[in-house]
């Protein structure tokens, strides 16, 4: 059965990473896990060079009307929550998604 894989990517001063992390765990995984049709979430991060961090949201989801009671109408515009101006050095105005096969989605830690 295929899912549909919803990517966001930001960019963050690099001592702001643990908290940036937590953060994100709390508003972003959480409230893409308690939407229906959501299979799965998941937060990376890479150390771009010794002052930025790569962050990158990854959700699993059944369909695109799941991502839109998520994301609202228009799905290709990143949701972003209050806090997120405190941290963030690059917000992107879209996400990307693709087509997904086979088991991919993570457990819930």
């Amino acid at each position: 059965m295929s899912s549909i894989l919803r990517e966001w990517r930001g960019v963050i001063r690099r001592e702001h990473r643990d908290e940036y992390v937590s953060y994100i765990k709390g508003t972003g995984l959480d409230d893409y896990r308690a939407t229906p049709g959501n299979r799965g979430a998941a937060i990376a991060v890479r150390d771009l060079d010794d002052r930025r961090t790569e962050v990158i949201t990854l959700s699993w989801w059944d369909s695109l009307d799941s991502i839109r009671a998520f994301a609202g109408e228009d799905i290709e515009l990143a949701r972003y929550y209050p806090l997120d101006d405190k941290y963030l050095l690059e917000r992107p105005r879209t996400v990307q998604h693709y087509e997904c096969h086979g088991d991919a989605a993570p457990g819930t830690p």
